[in-house]
């Protein structure tokens, strides 16, 4: 396969191709600043509201793995293309929105964009030399929490200095750019599985039971965990996923394989997946609720929503600084043991709270740790996925290892939820609020849950450096599928 050799071109694609990931994962906070003010402005209840957040969740999820399917059987640069439009298309609708449904047909639009990332990260394989992928790989792994950090001060400080719509706009506008980004600097990527079919039967039954399970977990508390509504979307979920496994097991080409996703390595990476994806989510629901509760509580730190994401965004740099790092350890000792250290330094961040939670500047030290070791464990779960499977699997495998990211953080998001809602104290005015120990639970969970996926990284099959470059070398010298 040819790669292109000269290194400006290389860094050009691996520079655009983190953009458009950094400008997926803006998606995902982008409306958080605008949560208070969504009833008012589209004339709506809070509980109504709250769907133009969890839409964004439920089609990215549903979209992710059925696009990176086809990006294995029809190139990822022409799937990259595609999730461009819906981001513009969802971006302009929202700008335009003035009601419920059309904000959240367009947030719907913007969460099928959420499919550049791991797209981006199996784009890679294909057009970036070897002695780069490493550090390629980790620097796309972190654009999801780059964007997501970044999302936060950048909305506030447009919605405080301007109308919500033009956030919106800056989407539509940053959209179209990444689109025509991609359209003249990423080379054309060749169909790594050309003679496959795709599995429109797998693609139904994987939404279906993936939209019961994310709305029961993140609706769950809203409608309470033992009523009928909430029973009923887990029961159905697990007979829909159980019905989807079958068929994946018996269909000539499924959409996710699941026998190569048994393997060791791919399901010990995917349950890695699932529980950093838990602990990574849960301070950054913690945190930002300390730094906003008033100082009256005794343990609140008083900031604006602005000043908020300002103390938070320098965990997105650090994410994105220490990405170089975690491939360089990897290069030497293989990526389980970069997966390994970064799962305990997101313990070490969580228990570093318990002494630091009294402080802004502690916080931020918080997040930054806690960044440090999701750098190092994004960024090695694609090598170790790709390591595993063909080519003509890339797109899928790794797009399911992005869903297992997804289904931990809605768990977080839930789990989080219970746990402050449970430990509140009556504020007055038919208000509650999480006490101090409610966060300190929350938070400590966040550290057991990491060192559980610290654990996980133990069992996953070692692999030497040497045996890695040769793979590597491999897909080098494999000849282009067309």
């Amino acid at each position: 396969m040819e790669h292109p050799e000269p290194e400006v071109r290389s860094g050009g694609i691996v520079a655009v191709l983190a953009v458009a990931g950094i400008v997926a994962a803006l998606m995902q906070t982008l409306v958080v600043p605008l949560i208070g003010d969504l009833p008012r402005i589209l004339d709506t209840n809070a509980s109504n509201a709250s769907w133009v957040i969890t839409v964004t969740l439920l089609v990215g999820a549903v979209a992710t793995p059925v696009t990176g399917r086809l990006g294995d059987l029809l190139g990822k640069r022409r799937m990259l293309l595609f999730c461009a439009f819906p981001l513009v298309a969802g971006s302009v609708l929202c700008a335009l929105a003035s009601s419920l449904v059309p904000m959240i047909v367009g947030r719907g639009l913007q969460g099928l964009g959420m499919g550049m990332v791991p797209l981006g990260i199996s784009a890679l394989r294909e057009l970036v030399p070897p002695r780069k992928l490493g550090s390629s790989i980790a620097l796309m792994s972190a654009t999801m929490g780059i964007g997501g950090a970044l999302g936060l001060p950048i909305a506030a400080a447009v919605i405080e200095n301007t109308s919500w719509r033009a956030l919106f706009w800056g989407c539509a506008v940053l959209s179209v750019l990444i689109g025509l980004l991609i359209w003249r600097l990423i080379p054309a990527t060749p169909a790594m599985a050309p003679e496959g079919r795709f599995d429109f039967v797998g693609a139904a039954g994987l939404g279906v039971g993936l939209v019961c399970l994310l709305l029961a977990v993140s609706k769950g508390g809203t409608w309470g965990w033992g009523s009928s509504t909430t029973l009923g979307l887990f029961a159905a979920a697990v007979v829909v996923l159980v019905a989807w496994g079958w068929w994946e097991l018996r269909t000539r080409d499924p959409l996710v394989n699941l026998r190569l996703a048994a393997g060791r390595q791919v399901l010990f990476t995917n349950a890695a997946s699932v529980v950093v994806g838990f602990s990574m989510y849960a301070q950054s629901l913690i945190v930002p609720q300390l730094m906003q509760l008033p100082e009256s509580t005794g343990y609140g730190l008083g900031q604006s929503m602005l000043a908020m994401g300002l103390w938070m965004a320098p965990g997105g740099f650090v994410m994105m600084a220490v990405s170089p790092i975690g491939a360089k350890l990897s290069a030497v000792r293989g990526p389980k043991v970069t997966l390994f250290v970064g799962a305990l330094i997101i313990a070490l961040g969580y228990g570093s709270s318990m002494f630091l939670m009294g402080s802004t500047w502690g916080l931020m030290l918080v997040v930054c740790i806690c960044s440090t070791g999701t750098g190092f464990a994004y960024g090695t779960m694609p090598a170790l996925i790709m390591s595993a499977v063909p080519p003509s699997e890339t797109g899928s495998a790794n797009s399911f290892n992005t869903l297992m990211r997804s289904v931990g953080t809605s768990v977080a998001a839930a789990v989080v939820g219970v746990v402050l809602a449970q430990m509140s104290f009556d504020a007055g005015g038919g208000h509650t609020l999480p006490t101090e120990a409610g966060f300190r639970t929350g938070l400590l969970i966040g550290c057991g849950v990491a060192l559980v996926a610290a654990l996980i990284a133990l069992a996953i099959p070692g692999r030497s450096p040497a045996t890695i470059r040769v793979e590597e070398d491999d897909i080098e010298t494999a000849p282009a599928r067309v």
